[in-house]
């Protein structure tokens, strides 16, 4: 039963990510589609190459669309960097002041022992294995780097795996609780 309560949390905490991605997406878009479409600015950084480029339309062309597709880049990579933090931060938090994350506050799971260093390290391998490793690949695969993302990507599906499935071993950890020293537990009591 602990099991499955511990999977139910897992997926309330991990739709408040999802909905904190959406909304960076959501942004991330909208600053995408003010950068592409402000016209008045597109036009003077156009000229102003094409004016410094001696004659080099091509050049002058090409480094103005290569100056926005990096732009555009950058603020993808930003998008999933702050996804990091925003998940990095809400484990922490929750950890930190309530002993739980949302999730098992809802169905009656708490981590012990309670102590600062102890969600620093949980939450910070709860957000690699969930999150982090996952935002690398999706950014190296951005950059151009194809072969590595998918390096990243395997070595992301092998961490959540080893993450979530050691639950289902004795002692019922995950690998979150045992490199920071701690262990999830129940609050609700039977009747």
């Amino acid at each position: 039963m602990l099991r499955l309560r511990r999977a139910m949390a897992w997926f309330i905490d991990f739709a408040l990510v999802v909905a904190a991605a959406a909304l960076f997406a959501i942004l991330t878009f909208h600053r995408i589609s003010a950068l592409v479409t402000d016209v008045p600015s597109l036009a003077t950084k156009g000229g102003l190459d094409l004016v410094t480029s001696r004659g080099d339309v091509i050049g002058a062309s090409e480094h103005l669309g290569l100056s926005l597709w990096d732009r555009i880049v950058l603020d993808v990579e930003e998008a999933f960097g702050a996804l990091v933090v925003v998940t990095f931060l809400y484990q922490w938090a929750c950890l930190t002041l309530l002993g739980r994350t949302l999730g098992k506050g809802v169905l009656g799971l708490r981590v012990t022992p309670r102590v600062s260093r102890h969600a620093l390290r949980r939450a910070a391998v709860t957000t690699a294995a969930d999150v982090a490793v996952y935002a690398l690949a999706c950014v190296l695969l951005i950059e151009g780097k194809f072969a590595l993302s998918v390096l990243v990507w395997a070595v992301a599906v092998v961490l959540f795996l080893v993450n979530a499935l050691t639950v289902f071993f004795p002692g019922r950890r995950s690998l979150a609780d045992r490199l920071s020293g701690t262990s999830v537990v129940g609050t609700f009591r039977r009747a």
